[in-house]
């Protein structure tokens, strides 16, 4: 991708997958979900995770799971507020540049 991904969104992006799993969903399926928009490495995606974590925004349990530990993250309240708030200012961000986009083709 030509355009450089700042910290807000890729932790919207991470809420937003994350979000998509009601009781939660591990750090493996989150960094191939988040691959699917996104070229990030694990060594990236951890230290969000820990970053959202610490805002308040996940919050992490461990389930074991064939013999070791896989650690789930689930949206807290605060979390979907500030994924609420991330999706109106992308909305309103994205809607300007695609304004200015448009008005290149004419």
């Amino acid at each position: 991708m030509v355009f450089n991904t700042g910290a807000a969104l890729l932790d919207a992006i991470v809420l937003a997958v994350v979000s998509r799993e009601p009781e939660g969903t591990y750090g493996y399926k989150i960094t191939q979900d988040v691959r699917k928009v996104l070229e990030v490495s694990e060594s990236t995606l951890y230290p969000v995770l820990r970053r959202l974590q610490k805002d308040g925004c996940l919050e992490v349990r461990d389930v074991e799971y064939g013999g070791r530990n896989r650690r789930y993250y689930r949206v807290t309240p605060g979390g979907e507020a500030q994924l609420r708030l991330y999706i109106r200012e992308w909305a309103s961000y994205s809607e300007k540049i695609s304004r200015i986009f448009a008005e290149v083709g004419r």
